[in-house]
């Protein structure tokens, strides 16, 4: 194993009815007045977000509902929460949803602490995080892992950049991850969030590090299981085995386990990040469609890992022709996100670009205009990204 610190302070209440402890954990954690967070209607239809207010009511808990958080979290909504939690007196951010609700609470919760920081200036470097609010979750989405990782992303809805952001300040206190929660999404959603668990646990097997046996196991192992499940999960989206499997993979994949001792990737997702601050795209889709392209044009640097993860992710028979070995296992990894009826192309996602500069600006915007390189497997340059794009714009 090479060298890391591991850090993942996260308290998991995994299994059903775990929603029924949202309130004590909320005390455990000096909670004493509570903005709870959530997105669109679904936490309402079902019961959800009302069980929790009976909970909350229960134990004598003041608290403040807002709704609304939207896909591809909106800077706007997090600084009007902001000044709502701020109002209310919060001191403690509840985030009942996914991913981008929990993003959403991060950053509220670390502009309630430091009120007269815009927290943008967080993303963007120029601040540095050093005290926030408790967050917890009640986690609806197998998709993200934001429940118990270190990052946040925030989309500003004014320049079109969406960026994450990482400090040990993101991590939630506590995550309850009840898998019957997830039992009435939309099958775009559970398709989405399979991708997004393989794509984190990939953005950080693809590695020019070598000797870490341990790491690269578990994460084969995830991959394994997402991918089983996954085919499961999109036929039957209520089999809690399948749903449970997703949930606490989707928790593994993100909170820096499947890449301990490795230096991580994370090209693709900086790529789609572009994809869904211009066109609002949906995350999941966004790395469906940039992966193979971006696998595409960097897996000669060590064809070799790609042969590892055909073998032992998809069961490739090893023919001794690295090359041709490697493109098997994008194209199989492809074709399963195409089978769960997710994009893999410009074209599947419905903005088949014609205008070659559109291509080019997508690479200046990811590239921060010239100012940075991204991944690490290759490091990719400006023009690097334009062909990746140009690959993906089929």
């Amino acid at each position: 194993m090479q060298s890391f610190e591991y850090y993942s302070p996260t308290e998991v209440i995994f299994g059903k009815n775990t929603e029924e402890k949202t309130a004590d954990k909320i005390k455990k954690y000096g909670g004493t007045r509570v903005l709870v967070l959530y997105g669109g209607g679904s936490v309402v239809k079902s019961g959800l977000l009302e069980r929790i207010e009976q909970n909350l009511k229960k134990e004598n808990i003041p608290y403040k509902i807002l709704g609304g958080v939207r896909p591809n979290p909106h800077l706007g909504f997090a600084k009007s929460g902001v000044e709502q939690a701020i109002s209310f007196g919060a001191d403690f951010i509840l985030a009942v949803g996914g991913g981008s609700v929990i993003d959403t609470a991060k950053g509220i919760a670390h502009g309630v602490a430091n009120p007269d920081t815009d927290i943008w200036d967080f993303w963007i470097e120029e601040k540095q995080v050093e005290k926030s609010l408790p967050v917890g979750v009640v986690l609806t989405i197998s998709a993200a892992g934001s429940e118990t990782s270190d990052s946040a992303v925030l989309h500003n809805e004014d320049t079109g950049a969406k960026i994450g952001m990482t400090t040990d300040f993101n991590r939630p206190r506590f995550a309850i991850m009840n898998p019957e929660l997830t039992f009435t999404l939309p099958k775009f959603q559970v398709a989405c969030g399979i991708v997004d668990i393989m794509m984190h646990t990939l953005d950080r097997y693809f590695t020019l590090t070598e000797n870490n046996q341990i790491t690269d196991e578990i994460a084969e192992g995830l991959l394994r299981v997402v991918i089983e499940n996954g085919r499961i999960a999109m036929e039957n989206p209520s089999d809690y085995n399948a749903m449970s499997e997703l949930m606490w993979c989707g928790s593994i994949s993100h909170n820096g386990l499947t890449g301990l001792g490795a230096a991580t990737d994370f090209a693709p997702h900086q790529l789609g990040h572009e994809l869904s601050g211009k066109f609002d795209i949906a995350h999941g889709a966004s790395l469906s469609v940039m992966w193979g392209a971006w696998a595409k044009y960097c897996y000669n640097e060590k064809p070799k890992r790609f042969v590892r993860f055909a073998e032992k992710v998809w069961n490739i028979e090893n023919n001794g022709i690295d090359d041709e070995i490697a493109i098997t296992a994008i194209d199989k990894t492809t074709s399963y996100f195409k089978s769960i009826d997710m994009p893999i192309c410009f074209t599947d996602l419905g903005i088949g670009i014609q205008n070659d500069e559109m291509l080019r600006e997508l690479a200046r915007r990811c590239s921060f205009f010239g100012k940075r390189t991204i991944g690490q497997f290759k490091v990719l340059n400006e023009e690097d990204m334009y062909q990746i794009y140009k690959l993906a714009n089929i």
